[in-house]
């Protein structure tokens, strides 16, 4: 199978998808969101879209689902039952980046968890933490439970502004890659994210040479 590289966060609403949508253009690559759970502001999809990513590079999402919730609820609200067999990584021609939903202990039904699908893909994972206060204990927390199942960490990805304390003893305490950090990005858009992506991230990091 093509390199394919796995997206969790620490918390919801931290800058995940905005990194994924950084880190797909950088590589070229394929985008994928197994559950998009919540329509009304639009899809991380159409986000990531909207960031620099060709709409013929992005994979259509296993599950669509109304409500902004977990999505083992969304699913139960909108009468959908999730079937673990429809999310299997696709095939494509080159690099995916797959993206999960909050953090990597959301349930996907009531007896998976992310967490468990990241460990039978066995992809490598990036974590994306925020910088701001109680970080700390959310890396590390992630980071246990991704290795309590044998998930492999590629690294951590940190967003916000720097606070080189709290990403030095993650990285120290959770024997993990600092593999750089995305600092707010305003105005936001496909120009601003690429250039701070390039700026913020060494490809070297992600196994690849150059960015795309």
């Amino acid at each position: 199978m093509s390199r394919t590289i796995v997206v969790t966060g620490t918390d919801t609403d931290i800058g995940k998808t905005v990194f994924a949508a950084g880190l797909t253009a950088a590589m070229g690559a394929h985008y994928w969101k197994p559950v998009q759970a919540g329509l009304d502001d639009g899809s991380d999809s159409r986000t990531v879209e909207m960031l620099g990513v060709p709409a013929a590079r992005i994979v259509p999402e296993a599950y669509r689902l109304t409500t902004p919730c977990s999505p083992h609820l969304a699913a139960e609200r909108d009468g959908v039952e999730i079937d673990p067999a429809r999310l299997t990584l696709p095939m494509v021609d080159g690099p995916l980046v797959v993206e999960g939903a909050g953090g990597a202990l959301v349930p996907v039904t009531r007896g998976l968890l992310y967490a468990d699908l990241f460990a039978r893909w066995g992809a490598p994972v990036v974590i994306v933490a925020r910088t701001t206060l109680g970080t700390i204990n959310h890396s590390l927390l992630t980071i246990e439970a991704l290795r309590s199942r044998a998930v492999p960490i590629l690294g951590i990805a940190f967003v916000g502004e720097e606070v080189e304390d709290s990403e030095r003893i993650i990285c120290a305490m959770g024997r993990v890659r600092h593999l750089g950090r995305l600092p707010h990005v305003d105005p936001l858009d496909a120009r601003t994210l690429r250039a701070a992506f390039a700026n913020g991230f060494d490809a070297g990091g992600f196994g690849r040479e150059t960015w795309a």
